[in-house]
């Protein structure tokens, strides 16, 4: 062995320096590709950042939207039982007028006719006939002249008056 390392022992010194500059050649160039991926990872971490502060953001904002739910479901519930309360006393209303819509179409009863006890009322601008009551004597009674009194009275049958019906009374 001693022989075979005599022999070639001026390649050696040679091939190891060549090996160690392609070392240092490798070392220089993953330092500088290393110094880039480090610099391609803090412009990464910037955007990252951005991205994690949009997230947080959106996180908040769903939050939120969550929250103005819940909130407004309240006052939806309460609203919608105003109008259903609302909603019932108008139907009540509405029974009740359609009720005295009807009362009001039926003819007052005549206090002379069979089967009705009561009395019959006049309203504004009418006179019931009573007893004894003649044409003459009701337009004296009220003020108004008979020719005034039968114009408003068209279908009255002045000679046979009965007790209980309704005139109208011209106006003064």
């Amino acid at each position: 062995m001693d022989t075979i390392s005599r022999e070639n022992n001026s390649m050696l010194p040679v091939g190891g320096i060549i090996v160690g500059v392609i070392g240092l050649l490798l070392g220089g160039y993953s330092a500088i590709s290393l110094s880039k991926v480090n610099k391609t990872l803090a412009d990464h971490q910037v955007k990252v950042d951005k991205v994690d502060a949009i997230e947080a953001q959106a996180a908040a904002a769903s939050a939120g939207v969550d929250k103005g739910k819940t909130d407004l479901a309240s006052p939806t519930r309460t609203a919608q039982d105003s109008f259903n309360q609302v909603g019932a006393a108008l139907g009540t209303l509405r029974e009740d007028v359609t009720k005295i819509q009807e009362s009001m179409k039926k003819p007052a009863p005549v206090a002379g006719k069979k089967g009705s006890g009561e009395p019959v009322v006049a309203g504004p601008g009418e006179y019931v006939v009573k007893a004894g009551d003649g044409g003459a004597k009701i337009a004296r009674a009220n003020g108004v002249s008979l020719s005034d009194l039968q114009a408003v009275n068209p279908g009255v049958n002045w000679t046979k008056l009965k007790v209980g019906d309704k005139l109208k009374l011209p106006k003064k």
